[in-house]
């Protein structure tokens, strides 16, 4: 507020003008309007005064009017308005305080009255104005805190997803392609009555984040096993399954360290324990079926086979997409949530554009798809 705070003064009484004037030029800086039209102009000034007196009775407009506008404006809704009056009617008084209207003061005015209900709005102001930059402050400040909390969790969750892709040599680019995968699908499941509760935005971004922690218990498998160029024995396939019990395991320490539940620690939990289940119940390491298993191990149940059938391995050469999709079709209700393929399905492109934009290799490309252009943007 200024040395002098400033009093806009809308009224077209002389006497009313010279008695207001004499009262408070001592401590204020006072202006005079005598029409709403000059006082409307004054109030959105570069210099806009700390409080308005105004006439409810004005020649060209009536005060409430000028209320009214003064209220809608943005440069002009935060400035404190005493209305001037000859009489007291309930009804006036009531509209002018549903308009914004701080008070009210008779005339003829009382100097002693006007100078403390001036210094009494004065001091309101001067507390709502505080506490707005305050919020304005503390919000600037959580959105701050929020940004560098998301960084942090980002750059966690790929140091630790970038140790386990150290150990597995042909997951290449598996673990950016099947991030947008799941991502696909959920957004494409977010319209779905089962889904939508869960696919909410904010959780679909999660998500994402998380999908990178899916295989982080692959750590803690022997390289002899993880490693093997041919298939596994019943013996090294049991040790296998462990990777997911290990990583929830290793996030659930993590969690435990911070002393509290983290959101997106919770999904890559999820992920990471139960994206081996099946629908049918046959999967592992719990045996889940159905609406047991949760929805972001669904999501990601299905992305991880897609990308394993359509991948070069040392043990195997790719699938072709069309053939792979027809294999997720064959076993949904089996393997998948019904409605997940059905998802897939429909969106089949947008896995094949990803899979492209993401490939391991160029013997992975196809010249049909622009993948340079769509891994630039991040897309889909």
């Amino acid at each position: 507020m200024r040395e002098k705070p400033i009093i806009l003064v809308i009224d077209n009484s002389p006497d009313s003008l010279a008695l207001i004037l004499a009262a408070l030029k001592d401590n204020y800086l006072v202006r005079v309007a005598s029409n709403g039209t000059d006082g409307l102009r004054m109030a959105a000034s570069d210099t806009p005064p700390d409080l308005i007196l105004l006439d409810a009775m004005l020649a060209d407009m009536d005060g409430y009017a000028v209320c009214r506008r003064l209220k809608e404006e943005t440069l002009t809704q935060r400035i404190p308005v005493l209305f001037l009056t000859t009489k007291s009617d309930e009804a006036e008084e009531e509209m002018g305080f549903e308009l914004g209207a701080g008070d009210y003061i008779t005339k003829p005015v009382s100097a002693p009255v006007l100078r403390k209900r001036v210094h009494t709005q004065l001091s309101l102001r001067a507390s709502a104005e505080f506490l707005h930059d305050h919020d304005a402050f503390l919000e600037a400040e959580v959105a701050n805190r929020t940004k560098a909390l998301t960084a942090i969790q980002n750059v966690t969750i790929l140091a630790m997803a970038s140790l386990a892709e150290t150990r597995d040599a042909d997951t290449g680019n598996h673990l950016r392609r099947t991030q947008r995968y799941v991502r696909a699908l959920a957004w494409k499941l977010s319209t779905n009555p089962r889904f939508s509760a869960f696919l909410t935005p904010s959780n679909v971004g999660l998500l994402f984040r998380s999908v990178p922690l899916h295989d982080i218990g692959k750590v803690g498998i022997p390289d002899r096993i993880l490693l093997k160029p041919g298939k596994l024995t019943p013996e090294e396939f049991e040790i296998m399954k462990t990777h997911t019990t290990l990583g929830r395991n290793a996030i659930a320490r993590a969690e435990d360290e911070l002393g509290e539940d983290v959101a997106f620690l919770t999904l890559a939990k999820e992920i990471a324990y139960s994206h081996q289940e099946k629908w049918d119940g046959s999967g592992y390491p719990q045996g889940l079926k159905g609406e047991q298993i949760p929805i972001s191990a669904r999501l990601m149940a299905l992305a991880d086979v897609y990308d394993a059938l359509i991948s070069r391995r040392v043990y195997k050469e790719p699938l072709p997409h069309a053939q792979a999709v027809r294999i997720i079709e064959q076993i949904s209700g089996r393997h998948f949530d019904p409605d997940v393929v059905q998802a897939f399905v429909a969106i089949q492109d947008t896995f094949e554009t990803i899979a492209l934009a993401f490939a391991d290799s160029a013997a992975d490309l196809q010249p049909k798809v622009d993948y340079l252009k769509i891994a630039q943007g991040d897309a889909p």
